[in-house]
């Protein structure tokens, strides 16, 4: 992921020689959508609400912690909210699936383990969101749906949209897939009913930060410390197998800890050496992460949960938005 950022973020030779997929790539993005707003293929609608977050370029830019912080906001408003994804990674021979606390993450996916065990609300995975909606639906008592990483799903229709971008690596040479990061177009994100930028935000776009909370200690869930009590370990072994594995370091070290870096790709499944190194000292990881090492963990491994904090005027646009909605 590290070589594609480093080609993704310029215009260089191998992003011109890839020029012409991403034409085509864009094309064929820009016609499918447009077969769906204006109704040659219809979306599956839902009997209540429904919010979109995704974003429109390859790799992690924040939108799990957006989801969670959206399933407390949405209950704090009055509602029932129920989470649907595709389960990336997942192996299960059936869909749609329900999502449980101690579901494996080989057979669903990382992130809906994650969402299942912080969330606390009904969460159902599959490739065909609209039908995992329904059977969620048909099977919980929401009242509405957050739909995560399914801007490009328009099988599903959607009320709101969130596009989550990365606000420092942002859009990086501006190219769709193979030649840059982009999924769409980035004029697609003036379609979208709110952008938030997680770091500094541009013109129209509203700010997320990702707090870090106290470590929790993967074989004894119960013992947790502060990321202080970290700075007086010689070396912490940092690992994250994210999007962006850079931007769970440099939180590390904004705090003060001297880490060992240890970048894994996106959805990695870990071996047990692999989050075992040889030298010495605490392994701190991703929760996303952690999911997946739990069976084999020990007490030197700790896993990292952090929260999204959202801009007023973000909570202010949003608010009215779900108002609209039930008013209507």
């Amino acid at each position: 992921m590290k070589r594609l950022d480093h080609y993704w973020n310029s215009l260089n030779p191998v992003s011109l020689l890839l020029l012409p997929l991403s034409l085509l790539f864009c094309l064929v993005a820009t016609i499918r959508r447009t077969l769906y707003t204006r109704g040659l293929v219809r979306a599956v609608s839902m009997p209540v609400p429904v919010i979109v977050a995704g974003n429109i370029t390859v790799g992690g830019t924040g939108k799990t912690p957006l989801v969670l912080w959206l399933v407390d906001h949405l209950r704090s408003k009055g509602f029932r909210p129920g989470v649907v994804a595709r389960g990336y990674g997942g192996k299960s021979r059936e869909w749609p699936r329900r999502v449980k606390a101690d579901s494996d993450p080989r057979e669903v996916g990382d992130e809906p383990v994650l969402l299942a065990r912080r969330a606390g609300c009904p969460c159902w995975v599959g490739p065909d969101r609209a039908a995992a909606a329904l059977r969620l639906l048909t099977e919980e008592p929401c009242d509405i749906l957050i739909s995560d990483d399914g801007m490009q799903h328009y099988r599903l229709r959607r009320d709101i949209e969130i596009a989550v971008m990365d606000g420092s690596r942002r859009l990086g040479n501006g190219l769709c897939l193979p030649a840059g990061p982009l999924r769409e177009r980035r004029r697609r994100l003036g379609d979208t009913d709110l952008v938030v930028a997680n770091g500094p935000p541009a013109n129209g776009e509203h700010a997320m930060r990702l707090e870090p909370d106290a470590a929790v200690n993967m074989a004894d869930h119960g013992e947790r410390r502060s990321l202080e009590q970290f700075t007086t370990e010689a070396a912490v072994h940092a690992v994250a197998g994210i999007g962006n594995p850079e931007r769970f370091f440099r939180m590390l070290e904004g705090r003060g800890l001297k880490i060992q870096r240890h970048p894994f790709p996106d959805h990695h499944r870990f071996l047990p050496s692999e989050i075992d190194p040889p030298v010495p000292g605490p392994v701190l990881m991703t929760e996303k992460d952690a999911v997946k090492c739990t069976s084999f963990a020990s007490g030197r491994h700790w896993y990292l949960p952090v929260k999204a904090v959202m801009a007023p005027a973000f909570v202010e646009k949003l608010d009215k938005l779900l108002g609209d909605l039930t008013d209507g």
